[in-house]
């Protein structure tokens, strides 16, 4: 066993700024794309995408430690050996901000204020307000819980759903196999939940045949829990809306039909990409060196090594 310090791979040089020196490590600078550093990092933190390449990892790898809470697409790309940790606690608060954003600007109309702005239009109306809405949150995780608390304040009700009938924190929670029933009483869905075999594809054709007109369909999970085709076919239509922080395919290419659709509004997903992100992934990394230096597992594994 090598008696030197844990070397911590970083996918470029403003992360290893921030992290700074650490006791007991050593931090290289890697994106993942070329040659990996000698001696290879035993613990590799990968570049800030949804999925990231991960075919590269050098031998002396035992650790990959993600930007992002999300790791579909990730876990398959592990040789033996490898285990992985998400970033749970990082984006949770700023993944809810938007949330709750893309629901009061949704419902408010603000983006079509903002978009009458270029032609200089005054063009007021009513619009259906958050408090008093009935919302469903479907995922139970901390995104979940998240925008709940931030729900709140704004006097609307909240159903909770989650993989498992429950009772969370006080928190009344149905099981998924409930949609059916709950759907047709709730005028805002937010999505918030892992993307799985379970999950893909889950707000389908007849998911959203079952929610009332006027409905409006939030989505901070992953593109793929929506069903691209399903959504627009009921967008076209104007009975439901959609505010979307990520969608299938992704990026969203020039010309879909959801740049224009209208009652569609459309982020880039951002919804953890805040001024928030880089301070407490900072802190998380730190805590997760200084374990692995300590002997003691990181935390957050999503995947142990096999």
């Amino acid at each position: 066993m090598s008696t030197g310090p844990l070397v911590v791979s970083v996918p470029s040089a403003s992360w290893a700024r921030a992290l700074g020196p650490l006791d007991g490590a050593e931090v290289v600078v890697w994106d993942g794309r070329g040659d990996a550093p000698d001696p290879g990092p035993v613990l590799v933190v990968p570049e800030y995408v949804a999925t990231p390449d991960l075919s590269r990892l050098p031998a002396a790898t035992r650790w990959v430690q993600l930007l992002t809470i999300g790791f579909d697409g990730v876990r398959e790309q592990l040789p033996a050996g490898v285990a992985l940790c998400n970033a749970a606690g990082v984006h949770e608060t700023s993944t809810a901000e938007l949330a709750v954003g893309l629901t009061v600007a949704a419902l408010r109309g603000l983006d079509d204020d903002a978009r009458r702005m270029a032609t200089g239009t005054w063009g007021p109306s009513r619009r259906t307000s958050l408090a008093d809405r009935c919302v469903l949150v479907v995922g139970w995780g901390g995104v979940g819980r998240a925008t709940a608390a931030r729900l709140a304040p704004f006097e609307c009700s909240v159903t909770a759903v989650g993989t498992r009938a429950r009772v969370q924190d006080g928190v009344p929670v149905h099981a998924v196999e409930e949609l059916p029933e709950l759907l047709p009483r709730h005028d805002v869905v937010v999505l918030a939940c892992p993307l799985t075999d379970r999950t893909r594809g889950l707000a389908g054709r007849e998911f959203l045949a079952a929610l009332p007109d006027g409905a409006l369909v939030v989505n901070v999970a992953r593109g793929p829990v929506v069903d691209t085709a399903a959504l627009v076919a009921e967008l076209r239509t104007g009975r439901l809306r959609a505010a979307l922080d990520v969608t299938d395919p992704e990026p969203l290419p020039a010309g879909h039909e959801l740049w224009t659709l209208p009652g569609v509004l459309v982020t880039p997903h951002v919804g953890g990409n805040s001024t928030a992100f880089r301070p407490r992934m900072v802190a998380l990394l730190r805590e997760q060196v200084a374990r692995l230096v300590a002997g003691q597992e990181p935390r957050n594994v999503v995947s142990a090594a096999s």
